[in-house]
């Protein structure tokens, strides 16, 4: 049962982090007539879907008892406060991940969806360039602090017998408050002169729904798994989101280089996943 938790929970993160990637760049380069939405006010509503739908699964595990589930959480969460705090070190390096996303994705891709005139080639070619730097420091600060994060999460899980689905209220508490935080000190001004849902449509809504939906999967992940099966996840989910921007959306030129790097990523998850069979169970010819 234990196996086939964590292969499915593998193969949903895989499905969810490429369709996160693919919608998320899509909405932050679509060109629409008024503001764009906030990724910070995005990463906050992610959040409360996160605690929304993990109180409903303790509920429903609670055998659908207000009275048992409002016990649960005060037993589990109020009353155990310290337990409580363990959660703010990996929320907010997970709440500072989920916006660097945002800016990796609002600028890695700029020069793919910019079709510049031979009079705006060199304007272009120096904006691509400062948004390329931009976007790989993003993605290298959000890969450390990933690696960090997760390592810390997973010993808080296998090392308690509170429930996943606990953890992530705990999660997502923290991970409200240090997402509005950053809302007031970056987007303040924009929130109050055009509101917290500016720019909202219903692929926004979709992008924020994948994002909550990816802290469930990557805490069962953890928990039925380990946090470098995870890493491998989604860097499979990063092959096949370029695999995709190639023939669907046309946009990406893979490389020989790329083609080597997608070999040795297959190859050492394999290679980690595999469980041979002991030698005392090989028959004899």
């Amino acid at each position: 049962m234990s196996a086939n938790l964590k292969y499915l929970s593998l193969g949903i993160l895989v499905f969810q982090t490429t369709s996160l990637v693919l919608t998320m760049r899509y909405s932050r380069t679509l060109k629409e007539e008024g503001p764009r939405y906030l990724s910070s006010t995005a990463v906050v509503v992610a959040e409360i879907l996160k605690i929304m739908a993990c109180i409903l699964l303790v509920y429903k595990e609670s055998q659908c008892s207000l009275r048992a589930l409002n016990r649960i959480l005060n037993d589990e969460i109020l009353n155990k406060p310290m337990e409580t705090i363990k959660l703010a070190i990996p929320s907010g390096i997970y709440t500072l991940q989920n916006n660097l996303l945002y800016v990796a994705l609002s600028n890695l891709d700029a020069a793919t969806y910019q079709w510049p005139s031979d009079s705006q080639e060199l304007d272009s070619k120096e904006l691509s360039a400062g948004s390329q730097f931009v976007g790989l420091m993003a993605v290298l600060t959000a890969c450390f602090s990933s690696g960090f994060a997760g390592v810390y999460f997973e010993k808080i899980l296998k090392e308690t017998k509170q429930s996943v689905w606990i953890r992530n209220i705990q999660l997502g508490f923290f991970g409200s408050i240090f997402g509005l935080m950053g809302v007031y000190i970056y987007d303040g001004e924009l929130v109050s002169k055009n509101g917290f849902f500016q720019g909202y449509n219903r692929l926004t809504w979709i992008v924020v729904a994948l994002q909550a939906l990816g802290g469930l999967v990557i805490a069962a992940v953890i928990k039925y798994a380990d946090n470098i099966l995870k890493g491998f996840a989604t860097s499979l989910s990063i092959i096949l989101s370029t695999l995709i921007s190639y023939f669907w959306l046309q946009d990406f030129v893979p490389t020989s280089v790329f083609f080597l790097g997608a070999i040795l990523v297959i190859a050492a998850t394999f290679l980690y996943g595999y469980d041979p069979r002991p030698a005392g169970n090989l028959t004899k010819a």
